[in-house]
């Protein structure tokens, strides 16, 4: 291992960083993290901080999670790597496969196709999407409708879906047929409506026109978050997400529920389809299905999908990744799931969500830099931070950069997207440690 000042030297110079631009990196040199344990981040100098971002909404067991380590050990000495593609499978996966289909059997969705991260997850769902009418013999159904300030990832459909143009707009033109429908953004919206149930009617009807303008029999399926994550943290009313898929069902077009973050607890629930009671054709899932220790995803497929592609001799899937359904990565989700069973997250999840949004909301009290404050829904929590309340105008981005640089400062790590502070923390963050997150937050918002 180089030393420390071989570290500091070149951090930030030779790594091309993702969602920055090198100059950035260069100018702003990152933070070293060189340890973790439990919910904290240590960096190279040894400072020590809760993890209020969860790594990247994925570590949501902590960084200690002993089971889920072993299991990783243990299947790098039986079984360290083999392919899934035809006429080769592996142990672990199949166990995992059962596993699933039991944990979203709610969720009406019980086979498998596993992949190496949230966006390939994403890609084999609007894949998977265009075969399953190709196969029903609507093939003119090629489109895709998405919510803006939706985030589905990086992947050229991933991209295209995407509801922000931040990550559209260096690498247009996308994937053709993709249409975006307002989101029930009850700060920010093009109806400047603020109550939200009438909000996500105004949005539920620019669906339905969408759907008419571009005929149904063009539209392949809806893809949306439960919650919008990246995009701020933004809950729809609860009416809004069984009337997305009453929409869809009507109209013959697939609804697929993006829980790349969502899944595994994070919500409250054990997913977001379930919090709201929709079940999905497909769902998109990685992140903390393996807590973040290995890379890999998985989407759960649905009845509908379930009937055409295993009746049909022609349904070939001609889509897969070297990495699918990795032994090591499987072992690890086994673990994971079951740890995350074991410890019933979903409580602690709801707990100390509720303690971090009734935090935040006391600090909009304490400072007019703050907007809004999303969130209820578990641990997920953002602050928009505003320059004017009156006219919600934006802060600069130098602002939320010092209002993170000094919470670190004070023990927490927090993450900044656009004019929004973002909390997404372990699920086994304790009362002490949701304290810690709340206390450097005022620090930070204190100094601007």
């Amino acid at each position: 291992m180089k030393d420390s000042n071989f570290l500091k030297e070149n951090n930030g110079r030779l790594i091309w960083h993702p969602m920055t631009s090198p100059k950035d990196s260069a100018d702003n040199p990152p933070k070293i993290i060189t340890g973790a344990a439990d919910v904290s981040i240590i960096d190279i100098d040894g400072h020590r901080v809760i993890d209020g971002v969860g790594g990247l909404w994925n570590v949501n067991l902590g960084y200690s999670c002993q089971p889920v380590k072993d299991a990783i050990a243990k299947q790098l000495d039986t079984l360290p790597y083999y392919s899934t593609f035809r006429g080769t499978s592996n142990d672990v996966s199949i166990e995992l496969s059962f596993e699933l289909s039991e944990f979203f059997a709610p969720d009406g969705l019980s086979r498998a196709f596993f992949t190496s991260g949230g966006s390939d997850s994403v890609e084999t769902s609007l894949r998977l999407a265009r075969q399953y009418h190709k196969l029903r013999g609507e093939a003119g159904r090629t489109k895709f409708l998405s919510l803006k300030k939706g985030y589905h990832g990086t992947h050229i459909g991933g991209a295209s879906v995407n509801g922000n143009a931040n990550f559209r707009n260096a690498y247009e033109p996308l994937l053709p047929g993709c249409f975006h429908i307002p989101a029930p953004y009850t700060y920010r919206n093009p109806f400047n409506e603020t109550d939200s149930e009438k909000l996500a009617q105004l949005c539920l009807q620019a669906l339905e026109d969408e759907i008419a303008f571009q005929g149904a029999n063009t539209i392949a399926a809806m893809i949306m978050e439960p919650i919008l994550g990246a995009g701020g943290v933004i809950p729809p009313h609860h009416s809004f997400p069984p009337a997305v898929q009453e929409i869809c069902n009507r109209n013959g077009i697939l609804l697929i529920t993006d829980e790349v973050i969502t899944a595994y607890g994070r919500t409250g629930a054990w997913s977001g389809a379930r919090l709201w009671g929709i079940q999905p054709d497909m769902m998109a899932t990685a992140k903390a299905i393996t807590n973040g220790y290995f890379p890999f995803g998985v989407v759960m497929l649905g009845e509908r999908m379930i009937e055409v592609f295993e009746d049909n001799s022609e349904a070939k899937i001609g889509h897969g990744y070297t990495y699918s359904g990795h032994p090591v990565g499987a072992a690890a989700a086994l673990a994971c799931l079951a740890e995350t069973k074991r410890l019933n997250v979903i409580e602690n999840a709801t707990a100390r969500g509720t303690q971090l949004y009734e935090g935040c909301k006391a600090l909009r009290e304490k400072y007019d830099i703050i907007g809004d404050v999303r969130g209820g829904h578990g641990l997920m929590t953002a602050i928009e931070m505003v320059g004017d309340r009156l006219t919600k105008k934006p802060i600069d981005g130098g602002t939320a950069q010092t209002v993170q640089e000094v919470a670190y400062q004070n023990g927490a790590m927090v993450r900044v997207s656009g004019p929004n502070l973002i909390l997404s923390p372990p699920l086994v963050l304790s009362q002490d440690d949701a304290t810690t997150i709340l206390s450097a937050l005022d620090a930070g918002l204190a100094t601007v």
